[in-house]
């Protein structure tokens, strides 16, 4: 009896401990297809537990642990139909046969869609976005990870090659800030675009002062979305549009992903990046620290540069996520200043500035909700604070004139802004079977700088402090408001022909609160007079736009658009004492508009094109004058109100795959051709200065923009090459062909050749690149003050190598 009782025991025990393995081992899995073709990274979430993974190579995926219970599996894919299956797990496994759907034309042919082996490296926004709404205008998107370029670097002419008719400043070759400007807007800063990482704000501050001294390292970057000016009702009035880096994310299905990138090159250039990355139940996280360096390859030219960066995000259900994100920058550069052309003709590695030094601090933290009510309507609203400060340090006097030491000028500025946009969209059907998208949305914005500028260290080190009791210059604080409310709409008139009509609403408020300061007498025994200056400047405006698309065939596709532009006076550009630069105390605000339109499409899944023309006219124009006496003696520039003028151009793209068009896409191999060509002229229509002659070029403005390259490879290997010349423009509205100060005169035109390739194996990815592979000779800015003044030569020939392991 006894031992009847434990072997039933003993059998129940097994028989529990084999249920519970079981239950242990049930899984849901399947198999992503779409016509027939796999899917690789479709985002599959289980619900109710919000888990997610994504397909792999072969359109695997599967759910281990699950317990007896009800499920819903909904698989997301760019340009497909959301897919949505509700099972049942009781005692075994389930595996899922899936079959995407694409979504009807409207929501396809701004995609490019295509096998994930060979992804092109450009591409464009659909329709909807999220909550955005880019129908019918001008969008580009560069796939950073299709791209063969020195990444660590952030080589500027290598990672936009892609994005047609872009200017760029290429003078700093560890890729410590970016400079690019597109339709003759100048390039400094990205000062004409708003600039945004993952849909908020970077620049310093965006009312008074909106340029960018911080840049993502691309090493960190998932893509870059470009819009252009008139598409730009959604974001602000600023003539150049936006562009906003999408950062990566941590994979979808792996819970833990490391990656070691390490970078060596010319110059002393060394990197680290480090990330970490992955996905936990309800939780994507994503994490890098990048620490690079380099003694650049002109005297006087180190920089060290730290940076990190954190995302977290955490699905409290399926309807609701909210995201946190936290970003730092820090570096420390010493700058070798500017050449005049006859010091850059005899020898441009020279360096006649040993005192100068930039630092900039950079602290940015944001958090977002998302909440989707039902499959039509969907909220995102996102905050951010922005803590931040840079400090030049150095001479600022001509460049034609021996530093003989004495004090340094030093300027500093700390950067406080906060800003918040709620966004809803929501789509709906009017009268009929199309679907119609409705986006309303709330900007507010409060940015505070805190400028000041005097007499500091008279050594040669980077000791940033003032030399007197108080900044000898002036010292300000310049508070910024902004309250905007902006929609659009996309009426889907047809299956084939949308309109989307915009407007927003602005209103602006800017001060200036502070001292500047005068000498008692020209003499040697003169004191400082602080003179006391408060404004206030308040305005508000409405804006419209409207943009069309008719896609007369699959794959096909024109549009046009046109939308009002604005660009405001800061009070921050006027009061900086500089010898070599006078600001006009009278300048008013700009106003104009942008026109453009054009086709794209694809072809046979193995070529892409965009084609397209602008018209830009740009009113009360602020620009600069190149104003000197007979004998040079007196020489700045001048910076006002010029005039009005008109850029006109024409932008194109073609990306290809030879190979794959000539095999019909059974090749192993690729072989990537494409060309980038841009044609402006840019002109003054009318003159607000006598100096400026109706028909002058405009400053900035390249007449042609040419980049071509090709890319040979397969999974394993890429060889590319790239070859860019950009034509000759000026730096002043007078277009001065030289002054003896070389802040203003002309930049030539130049050729630039690069060269990069990559081996692949398991964990392991070797890539190196040649960049200025013909070791050209060029500049591409002449500065008036910081990093210069003078002309800024751009890098010769480097070499860099980069070993990266991914586990």
């Amino acid at each position: 009896m006894k031992n009847k009782l434990l072997q039933f025991i003993f059998a129940l025990l097994i028989t529990l401990i084999t249920s519970a393995a079981s239950a242990q081992q049930l899984q849901i899995s399947g198999v992503v297809k779409s016509s027939n073709h796999i899917v690789e990274g479709a985002t599959i979430t289980l619900l109710p537990d919000t888990l997610k993974t994504a397909s792999d190579a072969g359109g695997y995926f599967k759910f281990n642990g699950l317990k007896p219970g009800n499920y819903e599996v909904l698989i997301t894919y760019l340009g497909a139909e959301t897919y949505r299956k509700k099972v049942t797990l009781k005692d075994q496994s389930i595996s899922l046969a899936v079959s995407l759907k694409y979504e009807d034309s409207r929501q396809l042919s701004e995609v490019n869609v295509q096998d994930t082996v060979f992804k092109q490296a450009s591409g464009n926004l659909r329709q909807v976005e999220g909550t955005a709404i880019y129908a019918g205008k001008k969008t580009e998107v560069i796939n950073i990870a299709s791209l063969n370029a020195n990444l660590a670097t952030n080589n500027t002419r290598q990672i936009y090659s892609r994005a047609a008719g872009i200017n760029i400043i290429e003078y700093d070759g560890g890729g410590l800030q970016l400079g690019i400007g597109g339709r003759g807007l100048n390039p400094s800063r990205v000062s004409n675009f708003n600039t945004r990482q993952n849909g908020y704000d970077i620049s310093a501050d965006a009312l008074g002062y909106p340029e960018s001294y911080y840049t993502p390292t691309t090493e960190a970057v998932d893509r870059i979305e470009i819009i252009r000016g008139a598409a730009s009702l959604q974001y602000g009035t600023q003539f150049g549009g936006l562009v906003n880096f999408k950062m990566k994310q941590g994979p979808a299905n792996k819970p833990f992903e490391i990656t070691s990138r390490q970078t060596a090159g010319s110059f002393g250039f060394f990197n680290t990046f480090n990330s970490i990355g992955g996905s936990t139940k309800k939780l994507n996280y994503y994490a890098y620290y990048q620490y690079k360096r380099g003694d650049g390859w002109r005297p006087n030219s180190h920089f060290d540069q730290h940076g990190a960066y954190v995302h977290l995000d955490y699905s409290i259900s399926d309807k609701l996520k909210i995201t946190g994100e936290y970003t730092y920058m820090d570096y420390l550069a010493q700058l070798p200043g500017g050449l005049t052309d006859q010091q850059f003709n005899e020898d441009d590695h020279q360096s006649v500035r040993a005192r100068n030094w930039f630092k900039v601090n950079w602290n940015l933290a944001s958090i977002s909700l998302d909440y989707k009510f039902n499959d039509n309507t969907k909220l995102n609203w996102r905050t951010y604070h922005l803590d931040a400060n840079r400090t030049a340090l150095g001479i600022l006097d001509f460049i034609n004139t021996d530093d003989d030491g004495g004090p340094r000028d030093m300027m500093k500025d700390n950067y406080s802004n906060y800003g918040s946009e709620l966004r809803v969209l929501h789509q709906y059907k009017l009268g009929g079977t199309q679907t119609n998208s409705l986006l309303t949305g709330v900007r507010v914005y409060k940015g505070k700088t805190l400028r000041s500028q005097g007499e500091a260290d008279a050594g040669s080190g980077p000791v940033f402090e003032y030399s007197g009791a108080f900044p000898s210059s002036s010292q300000y604080t310049f508070p910024g408001t902004n309250v905007a409310v902006f929609t659009e709409n996309i009426f889907q008139l047809t299956d084939k022909w949308s309109v989307t009509p915009g407007a927003r609403f602005e209103y602006i408020s800017t001060k200036a609160d502070g001292y500047y300061t005068k000498r008692s007498s020209p003499y040697p025994d003169y004191y400082l007079i602080q003179t006391p200056e408060n404004k206030v400047n308040n305005r508000s405006f409405v804006f419209f736009g409207v943009g069309t698309s008719y896609k007369p065939v699959q794959g096909v596709e024109v549009y046009a658009n046109i939308s009002q532009n604005y660009r405001s006076v800061n009070f921050n550009d006027i009061r900086v004492l500089n010898a070599n630069a006078r600001v006009d105390s009278n300048l008013t605000d700009e106003r104009g508009y942008t026109v453009d339109g054009g086709v794209r499409g694809n072809i046979n899944n193995f070529m892409r094109y965009d084609v397209s023309v602008f018209y830009l006219k740009y009113n009360r124009r602020i620009g600069s004058v190149f104003v000197a006496s007979d004998d040079y003696t007196v020489a700045y520039r001048f910076r006002r109100n010029i005039g009005d003028s008109r850029n006109i151009g024409l932008e194109s793209l073609l990306e290809a795959d030879l190979l794959k068009a000539f095999t019909q896409g059974i090749s192993k191999y690729k072989l990537s051709v494409y060309t980038n060509f841009a044609l402006i002229d840019a002109k003054y229509v009318n003159s607000l200065d006598k100096s400026v002659l109706k028909g002058n070029k405009v400053e900035f403005v390249p007449p042609v923009l040419f980049r071509t390259g090709l890319s040979f490879g397969n999974k394993r290997f890429d060889v590319s090459y790239q070859f860019s010349y950009v034509g000759k423009q000026y730096s002043d509205a007078t277009n001065t062909e030289f002054s003896p100060r070389a802040v203003d005169g002309v930049v030539p035109s130049y050729k630039v050749m690069d060269l990069s390739a990559s081996y692949n194996w398991r964990w392991f990815t070797l890539s190196g690149s040649i960049n200025n592979l013909s070791n050209a000779k060029y500049y591409t800015r002449r500065a008036d003050g910081y990093p210069g003044p003078g002309i800024l030569p751009s890098d010769p020939r480097g070499y860099y190598m980069t070993l990266q392991v991914k586990y």
